[in-house]
């Protein structure tokens, strides 16, 4: 398991690139619910698949998913911290968080 520490600058404007697919909650704990269902579910990868022009060309290990995954979230004085536990690899987590709210996340630590 590794426990991987976020930050997001602006709530508000932590969107993904494509809106049918992309985070619409205003709060840390809408997000870090959103973020828990994407590494445990492979619904938000198979609606991301069906978009590209050859989703049967899509690489099958990007739909990994980790059933055990939590994630919580919390305001701090400039920022939103979400704390995502999971067994999944940063290629995973990286690609889900981009999916969900863009570039608008940095990662601060990881355990």
């Amino acid at each position: 398991m590794t426990t991987y520490y976020l930050s997001v600058k602006d709530l508000g404007k932590a969107r993904g690139p494509d809106k049918d697919i992309s985070f619409e909650g205003l709060d840390p704990v809408s997000l870090a619910s959103a973020i828990a269902d994407a590494m445990r579910s492979d619904d938000l990868f198979k609606r991301w698949r069906a978009k590209q022009p050859e989703p049967d060309e899509v690489d099958p290990s990007l739909g990994v998913t980790d059933g055990g995954a939590s994630a919580s979230g919390e305001l701090s004085s400039d920022r939103t911290d979400v704390q995502l536990t999971t067994t999944l690899p940063m290629r995973i987590v990286k690609h889900r968080l981009n999916l969900l709210i863009g570039s608008s996340w940095e990662l601060r630590d990881t355990r």
